[in-house]
């Protein structure tokens, strides 16, 4: 299981620049439920690398679904990441591939806590965003089933702690600004601080977690979907304060993804008709699938970075998506 012996929040003046940041409790999980899911995850990233290489996703294909090795993305020219996960698409047939005995031993423990994830825990806050939209409460949850073709996927995810030597070549970067590709991502509360987030302002900030909580991101179908009247958030991981730095920083996390298929322009609400974001001029999004965003996305993350770190990019018809180190 976790470690409780770490501090729940580093002592570094800089937690004290904290952010407001979505997160929901009472959410029907047990921490017994989370913690097993950690021990999971931890048990998978300890796997010998040649070990785990036999289950690398496709990823410059697109998808995520299996192991993504450590270093896979540049974050400035010549420096790469310090962090791997690994990625379990919905057990559908979609997502059918052949994974590490450590997970086929769980597989119905992983299977129920993604279920109960996808069945319960995002449909109702995709309810609650269909209702200040003010759509019929369905809406959203269309698109969002368990059963679609979707990349949604549980993620265990670790990032190695690096010498005080080396934080300072990253400038303290363990992955650089950017925003997520699906609908929401859900991450359960973790011991050690390192998630910022970019406020309106330009000024990043550090998010908190508290206890029970799971922090929610929007991302970037959402934004689409609301033309910007809900942002994808722009979130980066740094280096964690001077107490937690020398721990490897274990995460759980859940991606929801819509349905392949689904288009992404502007969805007809009353209220975004009234704020002037909605009219039925075309857009360059108009002829979009939600699942070639996604896709195009992930293989991205391989290509090298930018002179000051991977700077926005073009994905798809000229729709950009934005990253940045400042």
């Amino acid at each position: 299981m976790l470690d409780s012996s770490m501090s729940e929040w580093g002592s570094s003046n800089a937690r004290d620049a904290v952010a407001d940041c979505p997160q929901i409790t009472g959410f029907g999980l047990s921490q017994e439920e989370i913690d097993n899911q950690f021990a999971i995850g931890r048990d998978v990233l300890n796997m010998p690398t040649e070990e785990k290489l036999k289950y690398r996703a496709d990823l410059e294909h697109g998808s995520y679904n299996g192991y993504r090795p450590l270093g896979s993305n540049e974050i400035f020219p010549g420096l790469r990441d310090n962090f791997e996960m690994y990625n379990m698409f919905k057990f559908i047939p979609y997502g059918e591939r052949e994974h590490p005995e450590i997970v086929q031993q769980h597989r119905e423990e992983i299977e129920q806590f993604q279920q109960k994830i996808a069945e319960d825990v995002v449909q109702k806050l995709l309810v609650l965003i269909s209702i200040l939209l003010e759509l019929p409460e369905d809406y959203l949850s269309n698109g969002h089933r368990f059963n679609d073709v979707s990349d949604c996927h549980l993620r265990y995810m670790v990032y190695r702690a690096r010498t005080a030597e080396e934080n300072a070549k990253y400038k303290g970067i363990y992955s650089g600004g950017h925003t997520d590709f699906g609908s929401l991502t859900l991450l359960f509360r973790q011991p050690i601080a390192a998630l910022q987030i970019k406020t309106s302002s330009g000024e990043w900030k550090w998010v908190k977690p508290y206890p029970e909580s799971i922090t929610v991101n929007i991302a970037d179908i959402l934004q689409f979907w609301t033309n910007g009247y809900l942002k994808s958030s722009i979130h980066r991981v740094m280096a964690p304060p001077p107490d937690q730095v020398d721990q490897d920083r274990l995460g759980l996390l859940y991606f929801l993804r819509p349905a392949h298929d689904l288009n992404l322009k502007t969805v007809d609400s009353p209220l975004l008709r009234r704020l002037g974001l909605k009219d039925d001029q075309p857009t360059d999004a108009d002829n979009l699938k939600a699942g070639d965003w996604v896709q195009k996305r992930v293989a991205q993350n391989l290509e090298k970075a930018g002179k000051d770190g991977q700077g926005d990019k073009v994905v798809l018809n000229g729709l950009k998506a934005k990253y940045g180190n400042d």
